[in-house]
């Protein structure tokens, strides 16, 4: 049942560690299939070393319905997430460095970069910490939204989601790319001067006839 599902997440994963913003089994991917059910990656497993038929389905309760393994440790978070964003279909979370480094030096990225107004859709918060494997995780995911499709988690890493893995995962990938462009203008001593809701209204616009 949703092999091809399956393969997506798997995918995803693969691709956030491509991208560095995990190391080894760290971080999760998860997809809402159907009324009351989601895909998520299996528990404490390196993402090279697993196929499709490792990603379990869940029910909102965290009981497999279907799968071998245990999934992923943050469940609880997830399952809380989809309940809260029905218009949300997918949600990675990693452990990315950039992002999570900026998340100690502020309490939001802005909307100073075109990667995050066109991935994030609005500046990134900062929410306080809350230990993993626990839903107040995703109750804080959803508390810091704020209209991005994005939050960093202090002392821990990022939640990303979308109505698709793909916009979950641009907002991932292009936020570790915009916290790196943030951290390393600090350090520089930079100031990073705002932009006018105008102009940002603008390149936002752009960004919804991307692609092909």
């Amino acid at each position: 049942m949703f092999e091809n599902e399956k393969k997506q997440v798997l995918d995803a994963a693969l691709e956030i560690k491509r991208c560095s913003l995990v190391s080894l089994s760290g971080g999760n991917i998860s997809m809402r299939v159907g009324e009351d059910r989601y895909l998520v990656t299996p528990s404490g497993m390196i993402y090279e070393e697993m196929v499709p038929d490792d990603v379990c389905l869940i029910d909102g309760t965290c009981r497999v319905v279907e799968g071998t393994r245990k999934p992923s440790s943050d469940s609880s978070a997830l399952v809380y997430m989809f309940e809260h964003m029905p218009k949300v279909r997918a949600v990675i979370h990693t452990h990315q460095p950039w992002a999570t480094a900026a998340g100690f030096a502020a309490d939001e990225i802005p909307d100073f970069l075109v990667t995050v107004m066109d991935a994030c859709r609005n500046p990134v918060k900062v929410a306080p910490f809350t230990p993993s494997s626990a839903v107040g995780m995703g109750k804080l995911a959803v508390q810091y939204a704020g209209g991005s499709l994005a939050v960093i988690l202090k002392h821990h890493g990022v939640i990303t989601w979308g109505e698709d893995l793909q916009e979950a995962l641009y907002a991932a990938v292009y936020l570790e790319e915009a916290a790196k462009t943030y951290v390393l203008a600090k350090a520089m001593g930079a100031d990073i001067p705002a932009l006018s809701p105008e102009l940002i209204a603008q390149e936002k616009a752009g960004w919804e006839t991307y692609g092909q």
